[in-house]
């Protein structure tokens, strides 16, 4: 495993890492999560990792798994529902105020990142780059409880297995959603922005169901 110094983790929570670990896809849904090999990587004692894997699963990130001990936690049916119904509402809001409070600077960064976006087709990297750009509206909101909200709730997205991008027609389909969003931004209009980013909120949605469809009809054969 990969080991990191005591001088990079004294200064930052245990947690922080653990969190920062599943949102970059390196302890996916599944992973076992023993305080021996975690304070290994971490470069840490055993105790501040219990603390953090304690704390992980009153979170709902980590769940008891089949054998002893704790492992990130898959997501239900329900809980995709209601990750997203919460999603819906947090991103159309952030992306209003994105549109009442984004600086000229900030609305000529979007359109970049937008175009720059259209000679991609790597699922991969279409991935991690619409993080990126939604990481970039939700700062353009100017809205530090918003920041923080969506934040929290990003982790939890990491939960999710895969990229919507491999679905038939998505990477155009999200495209075209982005720069509708960017534009509604850069237009500074608030309405038209918040119903853009819904809409690409619940299409994403939509294909998170059926992937957990198709994935469920695989183990069932």
């Amino acid at each position: 495993m990969k080991h990191m110094s005591e001088s990079s983790t004294v200064r930052r929570n245990p947690l922080d890492h653990l969190m920062d670990l599943i949102e970059a896809g390196d302890l996916p849904p599944g992973s076992r999560l023993t305080e021996t090999d975690l304070a290994q990587r971490l470069g840490i004692s055993r105790t501040p990792v219990r603390e953090a894997l304690h704390r992980l699963h009153a979170m709902g990130l980590a769940e008891h798994g089949p054998q002893r001990g704790l492992i990130i936690a898959h997501l239900s049916y329900d809980q995709l529902r209601q990750l997203f119904a919460v999603r819906e509402g947090l991103e159309g809001m952030a992306t209003r105020l994105a549109a009442e409070h984004a600086s000229r600077a900030e609305a000529s960064l979007l359109r970049e990142m937008v175009t720059a976006d259209r000679a991609l087709d790597d699922p991969g990297r279409l991935r991690e780059r619409n993080k990126i750009l939604h990481r970039q509206i939700v700062q353009a909101s100017h809205n530090k409880f918003m920041i923080e909200a969506l934040g929290n709730l990003r982790v939890h997205l990491s939960l999710l297995p895969g990229s919507t991008y491999t679905s038939a027609g998505r990477v155009a389909e999200a495209q075209a959603e982005h720069e509708e969003i960017v534009e509604a931004i850069a237009a500074g209009d608030g309405d038209r922005a918040e119903k853009a980013a819904r809409h690409h909120i619940a299409s994403g949605f939509r294909i998170r169901l059926k992937m957990m469809s198709e994935q469920e009809a695989t183990h069932l054969k």
